[in-house]
């Protein structure tokens, strides 16, 4: 469902990124933001066979999960690009159908509510692995390298932008510090 941009009056459409989209979110759009988004928060809870690992050497990526609320970036789009985006995020988020994508309502830092594209975890496909320990996270995260790099440099670079939006992550921020006093 579009949205009219307050500026223009013209439709726009939302996505809702909290892993790599915030960083690297790989399409073309009018603003970002903030924005909160309930029901769901951010889990590095994903098996990697693809991105960040094989399926001999398999690493995490972050999905949202059920419960809780996930703060992270909200991009709108022009209505005349986003038949290219979703299609963009189908390809790369969607390559072993482990997400769920639905339209969810964020709060943005400007205080709007718009519905925005989030990517849920599908909670009973095989890749979900949302019982991990701290040291089973550690040893995947090290391990896995796929087709775009390292898992490690991943989840360091989520935990970085995180800081740097002053978003804090508790169980992402535990992760990445381990992860830093390793490299070190």
């Amino acid at each position: 469902m579009a949205m009219l941009d307050h500026m223009t009056d013209t439709p726009t459409h939302w996505v809702f990124g909290y892993g790599s989209l915030i960083w690297n979110p790989g399409f073309p759009y009018l603003s970002a933001q903030q924005g909160l988004l309930r029901g769901a928060h951010r889990s590095l809870s994903i098996v990697s066979h693809h991105h960040r690992g094989t399926v001999e050497l398999p690493g995490l990526v972050f999905g949202l999960v059920r419960g809780g609320s996930c703060r992270g970036m909200v991009f709108e789009v022009a209505d005349s690009k986003w038949t290219d985006v979703r299609a963009y995020l189908q390809e790369r988020e969607q390559v072993t159908a482990v997400y769920r994508d639905a339209m969810r309502p964020v709060r943005l830092a400007d205080g709007r509510t718009v519905s925005a594209l989030a990517f849920l975890v599908d909670e009973r496909h095989e890749q979900f692995a949302g019982g991990l320990t701290l040291d089973q996270q550690l040893a995947m995260v090290r391990a896995g390298i796929g087709l775009s790099g390292r898992n490690i440099d991943y989840v360091l670079n989520t935990a970085r932008h995180l800081q740097e939006l002053g978003i804090h992550d508790r169980p992402l921020m535990a992760l990445a510090a381990l992860l830093e006093q390793q490299a070190a």
